[in-house]
């Protein structure tokens, strides 16, 4: 299966007209990030059949150079989030490696599938898309993902995240919970939650080929 025959699915399932009116009028007279061409690229990343970790975001982003269509990640020239920092600090403490580049687009090749629940934003104004029809969209790509794959690793940090667990089957798919890597919440559990050893283990307990969560950097020093 592709994401165009899953995308084809959902909007043949849901009318998504009134959202595309919006985001038509949005991107003509606002500031919207990220940009159009990148609303997509988490799904441009990472194929359907490739997909090992899925990794819930809410949604980008509000700031400038920062997202690029995946949760988490930020462009090169883009200022370096908190939680991004928090998610390095967890990474070098549980599996000993050092990332330094603000973006995540090789953990999205490795099959990470960087999934916000809402996938563009106003600048300025967090959550200024919520309740337009991101909402489904995305929880249907966590049901299909969870209908038709097997063996992936859900890794939700934070409230809003967790509530997404009742989208997925966890008979065969593993579901990693912590609060959310942000400063506000990183020492409530957070740090020392190990979820980059934790999904590799099952990862290879199903005879899959583990995340390179280190990245080319890590690698080359």
């Amino acid at each position: 299966m592709e994401w165009s025959e899953v995308f084809h699915d959902i909007t043949n399932r849901h009318d998504f007209k009134a959202m595309h009116d919006f985001l038509e009028k949005e991107y003509t007279t606002k500031i919207v990030y990220p940009d159009r061409e990148n609303i997509y690229q988490a799904f441009d990343l990472t194929p359907f059949d490739k997909v090992k970790v899925v990794i819930l975001g809410q949604d980008p982003y509000h700031g400038p150079k920062q997202a690029h269509g995946l949760a988490f990640s930020v462009q090169p020239e883009g200022k370096f989030p908190p939680s991004l920092r928090n998610m390095y600090k967890e990474l070098e403490d549980d599996i000993g490696c050092k990332r330094t580049v603000s973006h995540l687009q090789d953990w999205a090749k490795e099959g990470v599938l960087l999934l916000n629940t809402v996938l563009t934003v106003r600048k300025g104004e967090a959550h200024s898309h919520r309740g337009i029809g991101w909402e489904i969209f995305t929880d249907e790509i966590i049901k299909t993902v969870s209908d038709q794959r097997d063996h992936v690793v859900f890794i939700l940090w934070g409230k809003p995240a967790q509530q997404k667990e009742k989208l997925i089957d966890t008979s065969k798919h593993d579901v990693i919970k912590s609060v959310h890597p942000s400063p506000l919440s990183a020492y409530r559990g957070f740090f020392g939650s190990k979820p980059y050893s934790q999904a590799n283990a099952y990862l290879e307990a199903h005879h899959q080929t583990p995340i390179n969560w280190c990245g080319e950097e890590a690698m080359d020093e």
